[in-house]
């Protein structure tokens, strides 16, 4: 699916730049800061964030594969992702799936990875998740007709 551009501009819009722009739109208003990627780190793939209350965070690390940028402030776990992470993947609750990676000021580094990239996986995260607060992930449901 396309969309046209203004009238007069030749210019097609994709689905996904369009779901890009609406987010952009959204996050922008109302944001306190973006999680700051330390020096020398690039996000290729745009930034989200996975909040998770704290006391998961602890239980998470050792499940994980690999760990990106981990932020945390008092009440937080703040794990970078790649933006997008959440499409046709709704997070479990507790976490707070947030787009363009807006967080309090008070947000500290936890975790800088070897290397150039801040990602944590995110389906190894949100597996990890689901089996720390004994969520069944959502694929895995039985559908009812």
């Amino acid at each position: 699916m396309a969309v046209s551009g203004a009238p007069g501009s030749g210019q097609v819009f994709g689905l996904d730049t369009l779901v890009r722009l609406r987010r952009e739109q959204a996050t922008s208003g109302g944001a306190t800061g973006r999680l700051p990627l330390p020096a020398g780190m690039t996000a290729p793939l745009g930034c989200d964030a996975v909040a998770i209350p704290s006391r998961f965070g602890p239980l998470i690390v050792p499940r994980l594969p690999r760990v990106g940028c981990v932020y945390a402030d008092e009440a937080h776990w703040w794990w970078i992702v790649p933006s997008d992470s959440d499409y046709a993947l709704p997070w479990p609750a507790p976490a707070h799936y947030a787009p363009g990676a807006p967080i309090p000021e008070a947000a500290r580094l936890l975790n800088r990875p070897d290397g150039t990239v801040p990602y944590t996986p995110p389906i190894p995260l949100y597996l990890t998740l689901c089996r720390v607060t004994g969520t069944t992930p959502d694929w895995s449901r039985p559908i009812s007709a």
